[in-house]
């Protein structure tokens, strides 16, 4: 079998990834909670030949698929969790909840984790008919948003046998993902103090919801005091109750604190707690916290994202309907302003020597017509993704692939309601060839695996050059249903 017959047998097999996919979408669930998403896959994957291995790192809904032996030993990374409260109806242009308050696929997890499924069964078809040795993995991974699976699975060395992974995102536009992200932690602030008569005894009070309070003013003026790039989020998820003529003797609010590097994550972390501590001061009360979760920011490799780059230049990319490119500028018509995605187009292709900005770059279509061009990046992305510990393990590297219209908003109704359309099967397989010509490539270049290798070692090498998991021992994921609960 060639490269080229893989990647049609993608194709050929088409209708049990969009009704994979599909199904996904119809069953939306939180991290950690996603048992239809992993029943689905699971099934997937025996059909198309796999082992499956269940319960990774003790998550009930983490798994992965093997097939082969020897080396190397070429790992795809799927995510399969939704968002709260983006309920949405499939191909309609307007908020349309399915179920009020429910949740959606707002970040495309529905066609993530099928589409690498895709790309690891035609790798591994490319393996079998040709008689060659070589193992695959796919990987399960649950909790990406607000959970950090990833995180607890490389932390429980699930991730140390490979030489390389390779995964992708659904996005806006076609490019390589060749920037690092924000390492981030998530602690739960828990004040307990005493309850009274709010008018007829309140110095016998000593109010949490005081203490948590003057917590969160305190963290607002550390925010001038820390590094640009850095960020404090927080939520009250338990205020105390909803009497205001009792002094309030509980009250929790979770923090999410982000910084490019563990070590500044570990430092804004403690100087939280110090203000939490000193709260609990000021208000007579007692704070206790729990460490949540944690990710570590992603290690680009500049290696591996030239040989990607390579397949998507010489990928064909979809080809749009007017059916879908009607529906793509209905969406695009209920987004903000696409200036800021332009000049981000215009921005990536300057930083390419002998680019240019041209035809499939402007405003004149909601689905573009080429990726955005390659060029190494030392670019550090507001957001962050768990992928980044598997980063720290071994090379990673990443496509975002169109299957949505351009400027639809990160983690909204608009991304949910694309979820079900042609457009987006057609670039989760877009994305599956990208992937399953990647590890092709790689297979047929050990010096090249090799030299992705030496560049992770170059870049750890401030940690010492090995992976320092961020989450303790003993903590242990959480499902994001359970803050606020006793």
């Amino acid at each position: 079998m060639k490269k080229e017959e893989s990647l049609r047998w993608i194709e050929e097999h088409s209708d049990d990834f969009y009704a994979a996919s599909d199904a996904i979408w119809d069953a939306p669930e939180l991290a950690f909670t996603e048992f239809t998403a992993e029943k689905v896959q699971t099934a997937l994957l025996e059909k198309l030949g796999f082992t499956v291995t269940r319960g990774l790192a003790g998550i009930p809904t983490a798994f992965s698929g093997r097939w082969g032996e020897g080396k190397p030993v070429i790992g795809f990374l799927g995510e399969f969790d939704a968002l709260s409260g983006l309920s949405q109806k499939a191909g309609i242009a307007t908020p349309s909840p399915i179920t009020e308050g429910g949740c959606g696929h707002g970040c495309g997890h529905n066609l993530l984790g099928v589409g690498s499924i895709a790309a690891a069964a035609a790798y591994k078809e490319y393996l079998s008919e040709n008689g060659l040795p070589g193992t695959v993995i796919y990987y399960g991974c649950p909790g990406e948003e607000g959970g950090s699976g990833k995180a607890f699975m490389a932390r429980d060395g699930v991730f140390d046998e490979l030489d390389c992974a390779i995964s992708w995102h659904p996005g806006d536009a076609t490019a390589i993902n060749n920037a690092s992200s924000l390492a981030n932690c998530q602690v739960l602030y828990r004040f307990k103090g005493v309850s009274a008569h709010a008018a007829a005894c309140p110095h016998l009070g000593r109010s949490a919801l005081d203490g948590l309070e003057l917590m969160n003013v305190g963290v607002q003026f550390l925010r001038e005091h820390m590094i640009p790039e850095a960020r404090i989020h927080y939520a009250i998820t338990n205020s105390g109750g909803a009497s205001p003529n009792v002094v309030q003797s509980e009250a929790e609010v979770l923090y999410l604190i982000r910084s490019p590097k563990n070590s500044e994550v570990r430092e804004l972390h403690e100087r939280v707690s110090d203000i939490a501590k000193g709260a609990a001061l000021m208000t007579g009360t007692q704070v206790e916290e729990e460490f949540i979760k944690a990710c570590s920011g992603l290690t680009p490799n500049n290696v591996l994202e030239e040989v990607m780059w390579k397949n998507i230049e010489t990928i064909p990319m979809p080809e749009y309907t007017e059916e879908e490119l009607d529906f793509a500028e209905e969406i695009r018509k209920t987004c903000p302003s696409h200036k800021d995605f332009l000049s981000r187009c215009k921005e990536a292709v300057g930083r390419v020597k002998g680019a240019k900005y041209a035809a499939g770059y402007d405003d004149s279509t909601a689905l573009f017509l080429k990726p955005i061009p390659y060029a190494p990046s030392d670019a550090v992305h507001a957001g962050s993704t768990d992928v980044g510990d598997v980063s720290c393990v071994c090379p990673v590297v990443q496509a975002n692939v169109q299957t949505i219209a351009a400027d639809s908003p990160g983690h909204s109704w608009q991304i949910v309601a694309q979820g079900k359309s042609s457009t987006a099967h057609k670039g989760e397989l877009y994305a599956a060839r990208i992937m399953a010509a990647t590890a092709i490539d790689l297979y047929g270049s050990p010096e090249t695996i090799e030299a992705a290798k030496a560049e992770l070692k170059d870049r750890l090498a401030p940690d010492g050059g090995k992976y320092i998991p961020p989450i303790p021992k003993g903590v242990k994921p959480r499902s994001i249903a359970s803050f606020g609960k006793k």
